[in-house]
């Protein structure tokens, strides 16, 4: 087992690198392997492609790193195996050493290969189905063949599924074990195991005599301007609710494209909705997307908690994001369907609309989960893992409201126009097209009251009142258990067309 990793102990010093040293693991017998993508700049600029097998990690080093799109076919050059605990080395390579440079981990996750990987690396075709946080999939790696010795070279192919697309791999600049940027591991900057606990307590030291306040860089200035009408909540306290929101909140938010509601005069007062990018902060993130011509058009998405401190910064409010993550964009995997009523509906009736609607969505066997809106009605949402296009998602959430509305005439309507309202709840299910967007959960509403939409469960639907939890409540429901705890863990799929 040793002797597959001679090469790799061969060109390293120990006594100077912290990489770790080869020592081949236990050949397992299971069906799911590790894989791991790190970028690595060194003497040159490439991405490090590994997985898992008979105890080391194969490895490929490409230059310009893995492609979305199955059109692209990336030089793979096969380098020396790897120890398995390389798949979570991140840091500086010493200069004059093998290598020397910066390291992240770019990507990593779980592969399952087609067929004997062994008969695949002998013939030339090995193909298989990544599961990461970045590269999902099926993959294939496809021996070149030539009459040069010198150099071992595949291509790495993206092949066609649902999990193609046009995305640049620029677009994903951090690391997915620590957040940190390149330049911020070359500087060797503190790796922040919980940044809430920081942020936090820098935070407990804000008066109403700042003017100017400073947090993990970002400047928070006049942080005691009233933000809603007759309330005397701050701007420090739409930040400090955030912050304290942030633990349950991001997983909803992060990388997932977002719009936001700012209101730089305060609630009710010349607030717009705003989503496209506007200048860089720790936090935020530029992507380019294909618009509906084909051209592409830039947004933005959230990955950390700096990023909603920067958004509250700039008089944000309200959250809002599309219903795909930025690693899967073209494949949704939140359906939401939100209760609008008619003005002045009792709300007994718009209670029995959710209930209406859960039972539907249990005789297909689907899980929901409920959160009030902060407004009129409730959001009935559901979770998927990402299987069908938009316009599949779009139509089975299309057809739900149907069934509402052939089923209850007199109680429910698919169709937007406020005349077919009248006494009635509009099943809102347009929210579920490429592009639209729903307000995440614990946020913010810019409506009287500070209201928030809050994730709560279904026992609660008949005591909590749709606009029932402002700013104050909501930080006390953060001490009871979270409705939602199960949320990413359920494994549903819709099936394409």
């Amino acid at each position: 087992m040793t002797d597959k990793l001679n090469n790799y102990n061969k060109k390293r010093n120990f006594n100077k690198t912290t990489e770790p040293k080869g020592k081949a693991t236990k050949k397992i017998t299971k069906p799911i392997f590790k894989f791991v993508v790190q970028h690595h700049i060194a003497s040159r600029d490439h991405f490090d492609f590994r997985l898992e097998w008979n105890g080391v990690l194969l490895s490929w080093a490409v230059p310009k790193g893995p492609s979305y799109n199955s059109d692209d076919k990336r030089l793979a050059i096969r380098v020396e195996d790897h120890p398995t605990d390389y798949a979570g080395f991140e840091g500086i390579i010493p200069q004059g050493q093998y290598g020397g440079g910066t390291v992240m981990l770019w990507d990593e996750g779980s592969w399952v290969p087609y067929g004997s990987v062994n008969q695949g690396l002998k013939n030339g075709t090995l193909k298989f189905v990544l599961n990461g946080k970045r590269l999902m999939g099926k993959w294939a790696l496809i021996k070149i063949k030539t009459d040069n010795n010198k150099q071992d070279n595949w291509l790495l192919i993206k092949e066609k599924d649902q999990f193609q697309n046009n995305q640049n791999i620029s677009n994903f600049s951090t690391s997915i074990k620590t957040g940190r940027t390149m330049a911020q591991i070359e500087k060797n900057e503190e790796i922040v195991k919980n940044p809430f606990v920081k942020i936090g307590k820098q935070l407990d030291k804000v008066t109403d005599d700042n003017i100017t306040i400073s947090i993990e860089g970002i400047d928070i200035t006049n942080p005691s301007k009233i933000m809603f009408n007759n309330t005397n909540i701050k701007k420090i306290d739409i930040v400090k609710y955030y912050v304290k929101v942030a633990k349950r909140m991001l997983p909803y938010l992060q990388n997932r494209i977002v719009s936001v509601i700012r209101c730089p005069k305060g609630s009710g007062q010349s607030c717009f909705f705003k989503k496209h990018p506007a200048g860089t902060s720790k936090g935020i993130v530029s992507i380019k997307v294909k618009n509906g011509k084909n051209a592409d058009e830039e947004y933005f998405y959230i990955n950390s908690i700096y990023g909603v401190i920067f958004e509250a910064q700039m008089n944000t409010i309200e959250f809002h994001t599309w219903g795909s993550t930025v690693n899967s964009l073209e494949y949704p995997d939140i359906m939401v369907f939100d209760l609008d009523p008619d003005e002045g509906m009792d709300l007994k009736k718009i209670r029995q609309g959710v209930k209406d609607l859960k039972s539907i969505l249990t005789e297909l066997s689907l899980k929901s989960f409920l959160k009030t809106s902060g407004g009129k009605g409730y959001h009935i949402v559901v979770p998927f893992k990402p299987s069908v296009n938009w316009d599949t998602f779009y139509k089975f959430a299309k057809n739900i409201a149907k069934i509402m509305e052939q089923k209850w005439p007199e109680r429910y309507t698919s169709n937007i126009k406020k005349i077919n309202r009248i006494n009635k709840i509009f099943v809102d299910w347009q929210r579920n097209g490429r592009g639209a967007t729903t307000v995440v959960p614990y946020s913010l509403r810019s409506k009287v009251g500070t209201t928030v939409s809050m994730p709560i469960s279904w026992k609660e639907l008949g005591t909590i009142a749709p606009n029932g939890i402002n700013i104050e409540i909501a930080l006390e429901r953060l001490k009871k258990p979270d409705p939602w705890k199960n949320f990413y863990k359920i494994n549903q799929k819709l099936k394409p067309d």
